[in-house]
């Protein structure tokens, strides 16, 4: 086959991601002249019938776009409608929001790590495969995501689209008492967390990097999981350095407000998901972007074993573009989440009342918090009549699409340079694994993998 013949290539599905959809790649003349990842899923209209809803509704509705990260979207349209309504939750409520944040990040994050990413570094089609042959690591893993689960249990009400939640905090608040058993199954769950981290750094890594700008939530003094100002950090073409600089870059922060003018979404004809820019460019939001960004406020205990597992030191200016690395950066994070559960839990006391009052006013407010897969953003304006007028949901995925056909053309165009060619094989099985460093939720996005590729003279 010479790079000029013309080829169709489809593969129907793409396995270990949620959601369906394709990719679109046209060679020509030996380049990869385009890279379309089609998100085909139909469009779900979440953001039309919030409209003319109550204003309380939007937590429960939302937490439907997603089984695997309900409480990312309960916790964004709570903070978004109480911005609206001039309300701000804090002390332990606040402590107790973030408390079941923590149990989504340790349960979502590990369900990427096991179930859907390690069996592409050993060598597995699925997470049953791998338990045939690294059994006690998946046992530890599914330990792990259970412990995140009983924290959404008792939070939440539920693991699975958690009905505890409400606008200025919970229909009901645990006792002391009642999160104390939670203490030793986290004790545990750190052992598993710790030996989590060892295990994935030391798979096997292609050594690149990704060159576009970064976007995360920021709140100095901790690492941003439900609060924070967006901040960018530059790409490294930016500063005329090559895509896999372990620099960090330059900083700028936005006001939440100005979301949508920085984060402008476009409709593509490929997606029934929208594609967003970051001022104009493509940006990459998720666990890289926090760790470069927020990594400096982790606690030293789990910022030294993110060391020891080769990410680096963001005190010192270090950070990690290493999309293949990702799934250690997940690690890190399930980690600290562990650990920050334990914290949150001892330092507990009851609140007099199970929520504040969130009195009902028109205007317009913003949310945003940081879900497993990265920045979430909402944004509700309401009428004097309690209902909801407009809603806008900016996934972390819609952002990330831009940057993910990036970096699948870069990679293909790499392989085709090769000395040995790809067979379709090899091509499909590269794609998919590119596309899984950035753990899409395609389901989330629609507002994969078919793969299709032209080659022609």
């Amino acid at each position: 086959m010479t790079h000029r013949e013309s080829k169709v290539l489809r593969v129907e599905s793409l396995a270990r991601v949620e959601g369906e959809g394709a990719l679109h790649l046209r060679i020509h003349d030996g380049d990869v002249a385009a890279a379309q990842l089609r998100i085909y899923e139909p469009p779900r209209f979440f953001e039309a019938f919030l409209r003319g809803r109550s204003y309380t509704e939007p937590p429960d509705l939302t937490s439907r776009v997603c089984g695997i990260c309900p409480v990312a979207y309960q916790m964004s349209a709570c903070r978004a409608v109480e911005d609206a309504c001039g309300v701000v939750v804090d002390g332990q409520l606040a402590a107790l929001r973030r408390l079941l944040y923590c149990g989504e990040w340790i349960e979502s994050q590990t369900l990427h790590i096991y179930l859907l990413h390690a069996p592409d570094f050993l060598g597995g089609d699925s997470v049953i495969d791998l338990a045939r042959t690294h059994r006690t690591d998946v046992e530890r893993g599914l330990a792990l995501k259970q412990a995140g689960n009983a924290i959404m249990e008792l939070l939440g009400g539920r693991a699975i689209h958690p009905v505890n939640v409400r606008l200025g905090g919970f229909h009901r608040v645990p006792a002391r008492s009642e999160l104390r058993p939670l203490v030793e199954r986290l004790k545990r769950a750190r052992d598993d967390a710790e030996a989590t981290l060892r295990w994935v750094a030391g798979f096997d890594f292609p050594d690149v990097g990704i060159d576009t700008e970064l976007l995360a939530l920021a709140e100095p003094g901790r690492y941003a999981i439900d609060s924070g100002t967006p901040t960018a950090m530059a790409a490294p073409s930016t500063a005329g350095l090559p895509s896999d600089t372990d620099r960090a870059l330059p900083t700028r922060s936005f006001p939440l407000p100005t979301f949508p003018e920085h984060v402008v979404e476009t409709q593509v004809p490929h997606s029934t998901a929208l594609h967003s820019l970051l001022d104009g460019r493509r940006h990459l939001t998720g666990s890289l972007a926090r760790y470069a960004i927020s990594g400096r406020w982790l606690p030293p205990d789990v910022l030294q074993v993110a060391q020891e597992a080769g990410l680096g030191d963001p005190r010192e200016g270090t950070v990690c573009r290493n999309p293949y690395r990702s799934i250690v950066v997940r690690a890190v994070e399930v980690l600290y989440a562990v650990g920050e559960a334990l914290r949150l839990i001892d330092a507990y006391e009851p609140p007099p009342s199970p929520y504040v009052d969130v009195p009902a006013r028109s205007g317009t407010g913003h949310g945003a918090t940081e879900a497993p897969r990265g920045l979430l953003y909402h944004r509700y304006t309401l009428d004097p009549d309690r209902t909801v007028a407009e809603a806008t949901l900016v996934p972390p995925t819609a952002q990330n699409q831009a940057a993910i056909e990036q970096d699948l053309r870069r990679t293909v165009q790499e392989r085709l340079g090769a000395s040995s060619p790809p067979t379709d094989d090899e091509l499909t099985a590269l794609c998919e694994r590119v596309i899984r460093n950035y753990d899409p939720c395609i389901s989330c996005s629609a507002h994969f993998l078919d793969l299709t590729v032209e080659r022609d003279a």
